[in-house]
């Protein structure tokens, strides 16, 4: 009987500083991991090629706060479930309660969600609508970029040959107001999105001055919808739902067909969604 032969100690290397790591990124031929959450599904048996393991980098993990929140891209979602955060980022936490079951969020990283580029990845809308960066770290620099910026298309990302996502970053500024996450699937848990938004609303005397608005599982990438932003300010709290419409929503949106569901019942759902996580993030 053909056995494949066990990968070797030269396929596996688990650095334990950003810079080894990225010494050896340089040279090609790696692949990377944190949780493995994306990675090893789609491996089939036995490692998937020459395996550069995150894991034992500390300054990729945990939440910090500091002119606003930096968040090491090898940080779970339990654990950003778990932190005490601003009222702003529970939206982000939302999402982090619902990103598989809890086996995948103790493992399963913020870092490895956006580089896998899923136009379903559960924590793109909270942090668009929290105006989030990201710090790719090589062994020529550090450079950011906005998320927005970052995530190209399914499966596609800015991320340059050699380059690591060390950390998520938030801006101060976006850290005011309150969020909220709002997901629709065929099932209340363990579900692929058929669509889902994140919310932030900032009010000020009961009424709206600002407003970020994210969805996802309606288009190649998640978007934000600048129009219904603007359409929402000034609006008292009592009326800001009334002040989402149909057609600046779905005027941002692509959805398509697919085996969850298709382009027209997306289209109708997300409109509901985005009223109820308005009603939420200012309730």
């Amino acid at each position: 009987m053909h056995m494949n032969s066990a990968p070797s100690v030269r396929d596996y290397a688990r650095p334990g500083t950003l810079a080894a790591a990225t010494e050896l990124l340089a040279q090609g031929g790696w692949r990377v991991l944190a949780g493995g959450t994306d990675l090893y599904p789609g491996a089939g048996p036995g490692l998937p090629g020459r395996v550069l393991d995150l894991t034992g980098l500390p300054e990729l993990s945990g939440i910090m706060e500091g002119r606003g929140l930096r968040i090491g891209a090898a940080t779970t979602w339990a654990a950003i479930a778990g932190t005490k955060l601003p009222p702003a980022a529970r939206a982000l936490q939302q999402a982090a309660r619902q990103v598989g079951g809890q086996q995948v969020q103790n493992a399963g990283t913020i870092g490895g969600n956006l580089c896998n580029a899923s136009p379903a990845a559960d924590g793109v809308p909270p942090l668009l609508a929290l105006e989030a960066e990201v710090e790719l770290v090589s062994a020529a620099g550090v450079r950011r970029l906005l998320l927005a910026e970052f995530l190209l298309g399914p499966r596609r990302t800015a991320l340059r040959p050699g380059e690591i996502l060390a950390a998520v970053l938030i801006p101060e500024a976006a850290l005011c107001g309150g969020s909220a996450f709002v997901k629709l699937g065929a099932r209340s848990h363990l579900v692929i999105s058929i669509a889902m938004v994140a919310a932030r609303v900032v009010l000020e005397g009961g009424r709206v001055t600002g407003a970020a608005i994210a969805v996802g599982s309606c288009s190649p990438v998640a978007v934000r919808l600048p129009t219904v932003e603007a359409a929402l300010v000034g609006a008292s709290v009592a009326g800001a739902e009334g002040r989402v419409t149909a057609a600046e929503v779905q005027a941002a949106l692509s959805p398509i067909d697919d085996v969850r569901a298709t382009a027209g019942y997306r289209r109708a759902a997300v409109v509901e969604l985005v009223r109820r996580a308005v009603a939420e993030a200012v309730a």
